[in-house]
């Protein structure tokens, strides 16, 4: 199948990059840190959610701020040590898209996701991270923010995304969406168009938009 869309919105852990160890050692020091017990932790669902969502299940909201500064911390200081990599497909993909037709919409906070952005040399012109918004994905404010950010209608828009939750939320926001089998299996992931990563996507650049297809 062929998606055709005026401007692509990418989530950036999981489907630009993988910060999975990085994320695994930061969030186990951090429950360590705050005394949380290891079957409290693994109820949480950690991906694709914004740190202060993630802290305010586990911790009375009086210390809710200081334990999301503190992953913060731990997280982007982990970076330079090679806490984020490039997945396959995503250099060349971006490559092909004009500056102004995507946007990445992450639920990490903007220090954090530039960290990580810069790590890999990807350089986006507009970047919606957890700072911007008030409601996390699954909630579609983060997508619908980013299409009035490129000035494009939502339902001219395409998602991609590797966690339910984002995929949750473009569908909320009226988006067409591409599930990345990264973090997920793929009966787990409710979309347009399921791919293993960018690698088995093209996009064709044209006048009327781009149009997503895969390969082969």
């Amino acid at each position: 199948m062929t998606i055709h869309a005026q401007a692509l919105l990418f989530d950036n852990d999981g489907t630009l990059v993988s910060s999975l160890a990085s994320v695994d050692r930061c969030w186990t020091q951090w429950a360590t840190e705050y005394g949380i017990t290891a079957e409290a932790f693994a109820r949480v669902e950690l991906h694709g959610r914004p740190a202060a969502e993630i802290a305010a299940d586990l911790l009375p909201a009086e210390i809710v701020p200081q334990a999301v500064a503190r992953i913060e911390d731990l997280e982007v200081d982990d970076v330079p040590g090679g806490g984020v990599q490039l997945l396959p497909g995503t250099r060349a993909f971006l490559d092909s898209l004009p500056g102004d037709r995507w946007a990445v919409v992450t639920s990490a906070t903007r220090r954090l996701a530039e960290a990580r952005l810069d790590a890999v040399g990807i350089l986006p012109k507009t970047l919606v991270a957890a700072d911007d918004i008030t409601r996390g994905k699954p909630d579609p404010e983060p997508y619908l923010l980013a299409a009035r950010a490129l000035g494009v209608d939502p339902a001219h828009c395409v998602v991609f995304e590797d966690a339910p939750a984002g995929l949750a939320a473009g569908r909320a926001a009226g988006m067409s969406t591409v599930a990345l089998t990264t973090t997920h299996r793929a009966h787990e992931l409710r979309a347009d168009l399921v791919v293993e990563n960018l690698s088995a996507l093209s996009a064709l650049v044209t006048d009327q938009g781009v149009e997503i297809s895969p390969r082969g």
